[in-house]
């Protein structure tokens, strides 16, 4: 387990650290985070391993921008404004998948390497710089979730990831060292795909 402190080079660190496969931790405007290549089915099997996530628990993507997300998700006019007033930030929106994406996504660990036509996709924009920055790099979608074992405490600082993987055999490859963050609630999560009680997760936005 390697931790870099946050720095232009640390960024670079961090873009060939996934382009490798390997999983990163960097802060986000809520807490600690976990990003690997979603394109990658190998990358993605490692993080659900590494958090030892059950595998029909599927993680967001994070996008550098909403033009960037809607090539992946079926827009609406409802995304269009809770994305208008929320994004960047503490927001994760669920919504059905395209299936001209440009690229095939695995936000869980599939039997097969085909994912369903009616399988949908939590997308976030953060508003944290590293994250917004990492995913400007990248230019590809990121995995975006907490950067801990499955159970366990959110982490707001590099030591408490350490701590939480010091036993485990697998830890990440790399931790973006940006110090401790402020105990902010997890983003809110909205399934635009479903009708009735759409709010997921209550977190800081409120409203949806």
């Amino acid at each position: 387990m390697q931790i870099i402190p946050a720095s232009p080079q640390a960024l670079k660190e961090a873009v060939s650290t996934l382009k490798r496969g390997g999983i990163v931790a960097h802060a986000t405007e809520t807490c600690y985070g976990f990003a690997c290549d979603l394109t990658n089915l190998e990358a993605v099997e490692k993080l659900f391993a590494l958090k030892k996530r059950p595998a029909d628990q599927p993680v967001s993507a994070l996008f550098p921008s909403v033009e960037e997300a809607k090539k992946y998700v079926k827009w609406t006019d409802e995304a269009e404004e809770l994305a208008g007033r929320y994004l960047p930030g503490p927001l994760t929106l669920i919504l059905p998948m395209r299936s001209d994406a440009p690229m095939v996504l695995f936000p869980t660990v599939p039997k097969s390497q085909v994912p369903s036509p009616k399988s949908s996709l939590g997308i976030r924009i953060s508003s944290y710089p590293f994250a917004a920055d990492l995913a400007k790099r990248f230019d590809k979608p990121l995995s975006t979730t907490s950067a801990n074992l499955h159970g366990q405490r959110n982490p707001y600082s590099v030591e408490e990831i350490a701590s939480q993987f010091r036993n485990e055999k697998m830890q990440p490859d790399i931790i973006i060292d940006s110090g401790e963050l402020p105990e902010n609630p997890p983003s809110t999560v909205i399934n635009l795909t479903q009708r009735g009680d759409r709010m997921i997760r209550r977190g800081s936005v409120k409203e949806g």
